[in-house]
């Protein structure tokens, strides 16, 4: 006895076409989503708190060091607060610039050492300059979900009345300072004085 030949149904053939066609349609799906996360700019991802008060916190200081970070400290004038780490390679680009802020008393620069063990932080300042007039060290990084940090460096503008201004992701980079945050800091003050 012979065995019956199988063939294909004529329901089943258009269908293993169009089965041919699912890998063509997933990688063209990816390549939209990454060809709109090309046109993305990671530095302007919006910040929910912008126009918002500094998260109520108090951040022990680094050894050997007198002062921490509390929010009290980010009331009365203008400031920036640096989110950096050790460990961070981009901190180390933007930190000459912290230095030129302090060495030319532009503002107060406070710093949040972040996720970041104390002696490896000093050891660091010692290292490349300390611009910070005071430093919390935010060892377990909870303080860094208030402010919304999503990694180093980040840098907040505060303003004098202790609310978040501008949140700058990423290194501070000359351009950066010149053209985003000078300009923003000169804003506060003049709206400052114009208030007093």
């Amino acid at each position: 006895m012979s065995e019956p030949t199988l063939e294909p149904s004529s329901e089943g053939r258009p269908r293993s076409v169009w089965l041919r066609f699912v890998p063509l349609a997933v990688a063209l799906i990816i390549g939209a989503f990454l060809l709109v996360g090309l046109g993305l700019r990671p530095k302007e991802i919006p910040s929910a708190m912008i126009g918002k008060a500094v998260p109520v916190f108090d951040l022990p200081a680094l050894p050997g060091r007198p002062k921490g970070l509390k929010t009290a400290d980010l009331k009365g004038q203008v400031s920036l607060v640096n989110v950096f780490a050790s460990w961070c390679v981009s901190c180390r680009a933007e930190h000459p610039l912290f230095m030129k802020l302090k060495g030319e008393g532009i503002l107060p620069v406070h710093g949040v050492n972040y996720k970041d063990e104390g002696p490896a932080a000093v050891e660091w300042l010692r290292r490349h300059g300390d611009p910070y007039d005071r430093i919390g060290s935010d060892l377990k990084g909870r303080v860094g979900i208030d402010w919304g940090v999503y990694g180093v460096p980040e840098t907040f503008l505060i303003n004098a009345e202790g609310r978040i201004v501008c949140k700058h992701i990423g290194p501070v980079m000359e351009a950066d300072l010149r053209d985003k945050l000078l300009p923003a800091i000169k804003s506060l003050r003049q709206a400052r004085a114009a208030q007093c």
